[in-house]
């Protein structure tokens, strides 16, 4: 089977989809299926290039079995609304004239975000009759005005109908959490064509104690308690909440606690400033790091934050993070409400804080301390359910299943 897979992000790129659809991907090419994947130049999230890679009308190159094609967009940095959208609209229409010459196609999928690549599998879809299946892990445009980056407006509601008719344009769609399928059926998708596919871990990269503390020395924390975030740092993040607590933590004179940041976005330059400006030495914003540098950050953790803004609209977010942690046992300070706070609670991984609020942080890490990070453990947990292997085969049946019922359907109709 030839599967073509539209994603905007793809490694070297370290955000969960450009994971998520690698790690699929690759296991799916390992089982013998022919995987094109079309997305752009590295350039997440600071719209600069990545060092090798050129901005080109259509390159190729072979990752771990994958056939890659990039093509060109309009780069720009991830700040802004309309440069944002130009860099979208522009992905879906070279993904879409690039597709539409790629042979013996089976089925394509496409993953958001972002909004417009899903679109681009839409076209394809009606161009080519091929069946499509469209993967959801972000509620867009409702996320845009959540954030603040944009309030309700006929621009919005023009995007929630093109939203809709992309949902019923699928003939399937995949989401990541249970969350987010109920958000689908609210706008009227029936349950029946929706599928839960969650994010995973891939255990053999997350051992437990990779690394050791090689990270703490690296950055001069050896007798310290570090609390790390690792991911994008976005405005849906709210990161403002590490800089309250380290100003608590200044003010009280508690010195052995350090706030690592450990990513790079939209919010990241505002942040650091804002930390050096008012000497937050507790605070240390690593920026970018390669993703085979995470298991050493997280197993030099002695906690790890996950944190997204207090927003109804979060609780159906899943952060593929969290399986990652977990897989390492090291406890999870966890700020998102719903399914991803249910897992991390069940799986007896970490402690619960209310999102936004420094004090709760503050409070979450003397819970650990006193308890103690090594009476936390959530591997065997995620090993049970959320291994990347098994997940990346139940998907595979979804898509050779919907391949094969819409190759009848246009059989009968000729």
């Amino acid at each position: 089977m030839h599967i073509l897979f539209l994603s905007h992000y793809f490694p070297p790129e370290v955000n969960a989809p450009a994971t998520r659809t690698y790690e699929h991907c690759k296991r799916w090419a390992a089982l013998g299926h022919k995987v094109t994947v079309i997305t752009c130049a590295p350039n997440c999230p600071n719209g600069v290039i990545y060092k090798g890679y050129k901005n080109s009308l259509s390159t190729k190159e072979t990752i771990d079995g994958i056939n890659v094609i990039r093509i060109w967009t309009y780069v720009a940095p991830n700040k802004g609304f309309f440069k944002r959208i130009a860099n979208y609209i522009s992905y879906m229409i070279s993904a879409t004239i690039r597709g539409f010459f790629v042979q013996d196609v089976d089925i394509v999928i496409a993953t958001s975000p972002q909004f417009f690549c899903g679109w681009a599998g839409v076209l394809l879809h009606w161009l080519r009759k091929w069946p499509f299946i469209l993967e959801i892990r972000d509620i867009w445009p409702e996320s845009i005005v959540t954030v603040g980056a944009m309030r309700k407006s006929r621009t919005i509601s023009f995007l929630e109908v093109l939203e809709k008719k992309m949902y019923e344009a699928a003939d399937h769609i995949v989401a990541v959490g249970d969350g987010y399928k109920q958000r689908i059926m609210i706008k009227g998708i029936e349950s029946e064509k929706i599928s839960v596919i969650i994010n995973g871990v891939d255990l053999e990269r997350f051992q437990l104690k990779t690394g050791g503390n090689s990270a703490k020395q690296k950055y001069g924390a050896e007798n310290k308690f570090v609390c790390s975030y690792i991911g994008t740092v976005g405005m849906a993040h709210g990161l403002e909440v590490v800089l309250k607590a380290a100003r608590i933590c200044k003010s009280k004179n508690i010195d052995d606690i350090i706030f690592w940041i450990v990513g790079d976005g939209a919010k990241k330059e505002e942040l650091e400033n804002q930390a050096k400006m008012e000497k937050l030495d507790q605070v240390f914003f690593t920026g970018r790091l390669p993703k085979e540098e995470m298991p050493s950050i997280v197993a030099s953790s002695d906690c790890c934050l996950v944190h997204l803004r207090g927003s109804e609209l979060f609780s159906t977010v899943i952060p593929s993070k969290i399986f990652e942690i977990m897989a390492m046992n090291i406890p999870i300070i966890m700020a998102v409400k719903g399914e991803a706070q249910e897992i991390v609670t069940k799986g007896k991984a970490g402690v619960v804080m209310e999102p936004d609020d420094p004090e709760s942080l503050i409070s979450c890490i003397s819970q650990i301390r006193n308890q103690g990070k090594d009476s936390f453990a959530g591997r065997q947990f995620v090993a049970d359910n959320y291994d990347r292997n098994q997940l990346a085969l139940k998907m595979l049946e979804i898509i050779e299943k919907c391949a094969i019922k819409e190759s009848a359907l246009a059989e009968q109709q000729i």
